[in-house]
């Protein structure tokens, strides 16, 4: 009985885990939220290069009439990583970068 329910309980975290792996393959960089949530929207064309947003901003992206939010939550206190690195499967966002300041709440 022991044997079963570990092997159960084991099986499920593993499950869990490769879940949440698939849904969030970056979670270094933060996470995808609902549409509704986003405190600023951000429209991309062919000329943006780059974005600037801060740690704990939550941004819903519009590109070529597509649409995606993410949360941003990184390690560090400022990073820069290509927005393709986040962005939903099927959206072309080209080379634009996305720069994450540091949280305005945490600053000195």
């Amino acid at each position: 009985m022991f044997n079963a329910l570990r092997t159960t309980i084991i099986a499920a975290t593993l499950f869990t885990g490769a879940a949440h792996a698939v849904v969030n393959p970056n979670p270094q960089f933060g996470m995808a939220e609902s549409n509704a949530s986003a405190d600023r929207q951000v429209t991309i064309n062919a000329n943006t290069k780059s974005v600037n947003v801060n740690n704990g901003d939550t941004v819903a992206f519009n590109v070529n009439g597509k649409t995606f939010t993410w949360h941003f939550d990184t390690l560090h206190a400022e990073e820069a990583f290509s927005l393709a690195k986040i962005a939903p499967a099927g959206i072309d966002l080209g080379n634009v970068t996305v720069y994450v300041g540091s949280n305005p709440l945490y600053r000195g």
